[in-house]
């Protein structure tokens, strides 16, 4: 079986990241300025390429909870655009790698969830400050026998 070709973020110190991690097994990379990183696979919305990303992320029992904040650019970032569409991801935490279903948090988990999410990077309050745009806060689930 061919392995499909995956495409790293096109911004250039995420892409650097990306790299180091993939290359170290998630040695270098998983731990980044203090906090833990994940590297996310979604399938492109209108390419269907698998394009990976590396984002920081929580935990809440056996979920994920990653933010798509872009920084709080006024536009989702294109891998949140892509997990809505096509919500079976790739995921690598660390060394371990896993096939997951990321959805949107309900309006009703949000609010627990940014707040676990703040606490692990303040600078989400700020980035929602900066946008008109509600960011969303997206659970990762590992599929079952993952």
């Amino acid at each position: 079986m061919t392995r499909e070709e995956v495409f790293d973020s096109p911004v250039g110190w995420v892409a650097q990241h990306i790299r180091g991690y993939v290359e170290s097994d998630g040695k270098t990379g998983h731990h980044w300025r203090g906090v833990n990183t994940l590297l996310l696979t979604t399938r492109g919305r209108k390419s269907g390429k698998l394009m990976r990303t590396a984002l920081i992320y929580g935990r809440d029992g056996d979920r994920y909870i990653v933010v798509a904040s872009k920084g709080g650019a006024e536009k989702h970032p294109e891998w949140y655009l892509n997990l809505v569409v096509n919500p079976e991801v790739n995921v690598q935490v660390g060394g371990d790698r896993f096939t997951a279903q990321a959805r949107t948090a309900s309006a009703e988990e949000k609010p627990a969830l940014w707040s676990l999410m703040t606490s692990i990077w303040p600078d989400y309050d700020q980035y929602q400050a900066r946008t008109h745009r509600e960011i969303p806060v997206v659970v990762v689930e590992p599929l079952a026998g993952e």
